[in-house]
């Protein structure tokens, strides 16, 4: 589905706010910390009161984000130091008229006997059953065969779906048995060659143009030349330090990452109980990098209006934040809402009551 940047204007009218809500209802969710999927009416609400015609997602986790600022028609760039999410927003966002035809189906499907059997072997007895391993397997290795980068996205991107669909509570730091997890859903009982064909069909509903170039950067936020893409927007959704629990989206999420690359220059932790790679390093995780982190964002992206997505529950405060931010911008906005939101991994799921804040520089 073709939509054209300039029919999209005037964010006011009735027919464009439906098209935008319809293009937005098409986006593939993923169950991942911090979305900001639940809270998409309240920042579209924000970003149209803002002049801007492109945007950078600086740290795009899941892509909604992005994916709504695209449906909204701007120019959209997006970037993630966690190869996975650049997958994601490569296959939806960048991605604006590939689609997975039957042909290329017939590809991902086909058996073939030199498919190598890493997954199967590594994660036996800790994530999905021998078959679903199994699958994985075959159909990473088959994505190879696929002849252009859009497609390999698309089918990596329904992989990854379809796993964190099967995995309890979508995140792996749960191994084994998880039959405990069983709640009768119905996306536990699928097996994951269903959840993908169910995948290609929701990744290929996704894929839209609006006749802009968009581009995906999976590196380090601060490797990133501003004064070469220069956006006229920077949308900030960086992990900070909670007072409780963490904030490490490899430990959660580590399956995915090793999954979009087939492990690849990975070191997996095999003395650990669900096989975790690596942590990536990122000074947003600790007290004592985060200040000076957060005044390097501000400085780089000096010349963008800066939209930086918060969380009462984060540190540093919403009024240090408003002050260091301050040193750049001559105007700050704050606009606020509560929002429930859920975190933990084990036993009972915590939910707590907080204020989602945008702290607009200008």
């Amino acid at each position: 589905m073709d939509i054209s940047a300039e029919l999209l204007t005037d964010p006011a009218d009735p027919t464009i706010q439906k098209t935008i809500q319809q293009r937005i209802s098409a986006f593939p969710l993923i169950r991942y910390m911090g979305s900001k999927s639940r809270l998409l009416p309240w920042i579209s609400e924000v970003l149209q009161k803002l002049e801007f015609d492109s945007v950078l997602d600086a740290f795009a986790g899941s892509g909604a984000v992005a994916y709504l600022c695209k449906a909204m028609g701007k120019r959209v760039l997006t970037n993630d130091f966690l190869h996975f999410s650049h997958i994601l927003t490569k296959a939806v966002i960048e991605n604006d008229t590939m689609q997975i035809e039957p042909e290329h189906l017939k590809i991902l499907l086909a058996d073939d006997s030199s498919a190598p059997d890493f997954i199967r072997t590594t994660f036996d007895g800790i994530f999905f059953s021998s078959e679903d391993l199994q699958f994985l397997d075959l159909v990473s290795h088959n994505i190879r065969k696929l002849d252009d980068q859009y497609l390999r996205a698309l089918a990596l991107s329904s992989l990854i779906r379809s796993s964190v669909k099967k995995q309890p509570r979508g995140v792996f730091t749960i191994s084994g048995d998880t039959s405990r997890y069983d709640d009768g859903r119905r996306d536990m009982r699928l097996s994951l060659r269903e959840h993908f064909l169910e995948q290609i069909s929701h990744y290929n509903e996704a894929v839209f143009s609006t006749g802009s170039d968009h581009l995906s950067f999976n590196m380090d936020i601060f490797d990133f030349d501003e004064r070469f893409y220069r956006p006229d927007l920077v949308y900030l959704d960086p992990p900070y330090v909670p007072k409780s629990d963490d904030n490490c989206y490899v430990k959660r999420y580590h399956f995915l990452e090793g999954l979009s690359k087939y492990w690849a220059d990975e070191e997996i932790l095999y003395d650990t109980k669900v096989h975790k790679i690596k942590k990536k390093y990122t000074p947003f995780s600790y007290r004592r990098t985060a200040d000076e982190a957060f005044h390097h964002l501000f400085r780089k992206f000096s010349e963008s209006t800066i939209v930086l997505s918060y969380s009462s529950n984060g540190y540093p405060s919403l009024d240090v934040l408003e002050s260091m931010l301050g040193q750049y911008k001559k105007r700050i906005d704050v606009y606020q809402r509560p929002h429930r939101y859920h975190f933990g991994t084990h036993g009972a799921v915590k939910r707590a009551m907080v204020d989602e804040y945008l702290i607009v520089g200008i």
